[in-house]
This record gives C-alpha cells, structure tokens and sequence, in this order.
C-alpha cells in the first residue's frame, strides 16, 4: 500500500469511527434535557430516570470521543503535515474556539452528572441545556475547518502558499452555515432513532410500561422534527454546493454534461468512460427544477473540470443516493408513527418492527453524507489550492500506522457498544405500567 492510500484510509477510519462517537454525543444531551424538563413539569418518576440514562450515554459518548478526537488531532499533523504547513494558521482558531466549547461541555457535564441531589431542578435543567449548546457548538466551530477546506475564502498566496488575511478566514466559508446545520441535524436524527430503536424492541419484548413509552416518544419527536427539517436543509446545501462547488454537485447527480432540462436521476450506475448512467430513474427537468426553479436552467456538469481533476463519480453518486434514500426512510417512519399515535394512541407491532430494523439508518446517512462531502471534494484537499497528494507525508511507515489506529478505534468502538448494551438494557422497576401514566404518556 503506497503513502496516500493508507494516509487516506487511517483518515477514513478514524472519521467513520469519530463521527459517530460524535453524533452521539451531539445528539443525546438534547434528549437528556427535554426528558428532565418533562419530568420538572409533570413530577412523573419516569422522565427523570430517562434524564440519568441518558446523562450516563452522554458521559460515555463524550469520554470516548475525547480519545478519539485527540487522536485525530495526532493524525493531521502525522499524515498531513505539508497541508497542516500551508492551512494550520487559517483552521486554527476555529480548532481553538471548539476546544473552549469542549472544556464548557465537560464543566456543564460534571455539574449535571453531580448535580442531582445538590442543585435545584431549574439549575440543574440548565446546566443539562448548558451541555446540549456546548455540544452542539462544538461540532459547529470544528466544521468551519472543514468547511474552508471545502470553499477557502480570507487569504491570499504568498510564495504559492494561502495565508489567511483574517484571523477569522475559517468562518468566512460559505460553505460553513449550510455544512453546521445539516450535520447538526444529522446527529439529532441519527441518535433519537438508534434510541427509538432500543425503546420500541423493549416493547416488542413486552415492556409496555411509560418508561419505554416516554422513552420512544421522546426520540420520535426529536427525531420526526429533526427528519424534516433535514430534508429543507438538503435542498439548500444542494443549492448552496451548485453555486460553491459546481464539480461536487455535478458528481453527486452523475451530471456530466453541461446544459438546460437537467434530469433528476435516481439509481443507476455511472459509466465515466463514456460519460453517461446507466439503469438510472430519470425525471426530466428535475434537477434543473430543484437547483434553479426553472426547468429550462442550465446546470454545469462534469464536461467543465479536466478527467484528473473530478472526483470519482461513482463513490459520491452511490453515496449521496443511499444518504437521500436513507433520509427518505427516516420520514417516512416519523409520520406514521405520530399518524398512529393519533389514530391508536400506540404504535403497531409492524411500526415497532420498522423503527428498530430503521434505527441504523440515521448513521448510514450520516456516514454516506460525509463521503459525498469528502470525496466529492478529490483531488483537491483545499478546493482549487492543495492536491490531496501534494499534502500527505513522505514517510513511508504509515501503512503501519493504520493498522494502529485501526485497533484503536476498534477498540473504542467496541467499548462503547458493550457500555451502551449494558446500560440499555431494563428499565427502572418503579416504573408503573397502567393508570393515569400510561395515558399521560400516550
């Protein structure tokens, strides 16, 4: 295995892993909080026992992606560092600015984890807020970095070399705002239906007690919410990476020549010798209907960026349409559980069935979506500035590296699972199964 490849594969490890350690701990505090807040209204016993198992989640989730974070930050400057020479003083704030957004998150986590007996219900809420905002605002600083890397703005070339005119350049990425609130909800929807999943299995099981119900509810409404307005946030990253990063959407959409009455297609299997999709759902006009509003628009395709610079048009068409299809699922499975919940007031055994073999479902977008951004990228690692292999290191032992890594966070991956198996499993024994809770619930 040469240099780039295995530089590229530890990355591609190290991030799969990352992501979803991440979108965890993102994810779950917000369902901490409303299940405290549940509880502040109502005094049922339940929402609070929800509240510490999932501060417990959250606890875990963070000390796992504290490690693996770290050791990310290792990887750049081990793997990459000619790309860390030429960008490290323009990412670097926003790296610097999610540090301080980590330190908050584990100040606010300590004090709502210790908290329980020795703060007021209303401080104690907030500082379960507190984590959620800190969590979340932490994935947002950290993207911006990414994000630069994506549409590199605020610098100018000094000697061949981007040097930032502004302290702030990383944030001034237009791609940042679209980029921050679509994973943002991604980690809001994949988390709510991996626990929908985990509550409507203890049902099928036959634990119909408000704990599992409250717990189901919870997640469904967090994730149903966070399910449709990812979808409004996809129509406008799409139209956001139209107008950035033309090459990118094209890819995506196996476009390949540019024109008006752009077709929408779903599937099939792009041929880049021939430039052209094969066995692909056609809708005419659709995409230049979708970018534009006009069916009539004229979209750049991939006949404008030379062979060696486009991405490989299979991987991020593949992925973008398991991200799309994916998400499809995910909405689907919100409204017809809220539509049974107003029809029954409980979900079906077939729904319960759906949401747990659905419940992975979340993290296969998030990861697909996050191939479509990187490899929808390549060969570039900063758009129109740095080649991939113009970034990598000369040292030839990385493929030893990799292997690694790879234990590392296989390692933690495995952890993780074994921890949250565990504490996913029964629910507290006060909880009531009939009466006026059950209603309350339902």
């Amino acid at each position: 295995m040469d240099v780039l490849t295995a530089a590229r594969a530890q990355m591609e490890v190290s991030l799969a892993f990352h992501m979803v350690f991440a979108a965890l701990g993102i994810g779950m505090p917000l369902q901490m909080a409303v299940a405290e807040r549940a509880w502040m209204r109502t005094g049922r016993p339940h929402y609070r026992d929800l509240a510490r198992k999932w501060a417990k989640a959250t606890a875990l989730t963070f000390a796992v992606g504290a490690v693996s974070g770290t050791a990310l930050s290792f990887e750049l400057g081990l793997l990459w560092p000619r790309f860390m020479a030429v960008a490290g003083g323009i990412i670097g704030p926003s790296f610097a600015l999610e540090g301080y957004a980590f330190f908050l998150e584990a100040i606010f986590l300590g004090l709502y984890l210790y908290g329980w007996e020795k703060l007021s219900p209303r401080a104690h809420w907030w500082c379960g807020v507190a984590v959620a905002a800190s969590g979340m605002l932490s994935g947002i600083l950290v993207l911006a970095a990414n994000a630069w890397m994506q549409t590199p703005v605020g610098y100018a070339l000094v000697d061949g070399k981007p040097v930032g005119t502004t302290a702030f350049a990383s944030f001034l990425a237009p791609a940042w705002p679209q980029m921050a609130l679509h994973s943002t909800l991604a980690c809001y929807v994949s988390t709510a239906f991996a626990c929908s999943g985990v509550y409507a299995l203890g049902m099928l099981r036959g634990r119909r007690d408000v704990y599992h119900r409250s717990g189901l509810g919870i997640s469904m409404a967090v994730g149903a919410i966070a399910a449709v307005l990812q979808g409004i946030s996809g129509d406008v990253s799409a139209r956001g990476v139209a107008a950035q990063e033309p090459a990118k959407l094209a890819a995506m959409e196996a476009h390949y020549r540019t024109g008006p009455r752009v077709p929408l297609l779903v599937g099939g299997i792009p041929d880049p010798a021939a430039d052209t999709v094969r066995w692909a759902l056609r809708i005419p006009a659709g995409l230049s209907l979708l970018l534009h509003e006009d069916p009539d628009a004229v979209v750049v395709g991939l006949d404008s960026v030379p062979r060696n610079l486009r991405p490989n048009v299979a991987v991020v068409h593949a992925a973008f349409d398991v991200m799309v299809g994916c998400a499809t699922v995910l909405v689907a499975l919100g409204v017809a559980y809220w539509w049974m919940r107003r029809k029954r007031r409980e979900a079906s055994r077939w729904l319960l069935r759906a949401l747990v073999v659905g419940s992975p479902l979340g993290y296969v977008a998030l990861q697909a979506g996050w191939i479509v951004t990187e490899a929808g990228r390549q060969p570039w690692m900063i758009g129109g500035v740095l080649l991939t292999r113009d970034g990598v290191t000369p040292v030839a032992e990385v493929p030893v590296t990799l292997f690694g890594f790879s234990l590392l966070y296989l390692a933690l991956g495995t952890a993780l699972a074994l921890l949250l198996r565990r504490l996913a499993t029964g629910s507290p024994e006060r909880a009531p199964t009939g009466g006026a809770e059950v209603a309350h619930a339902s």
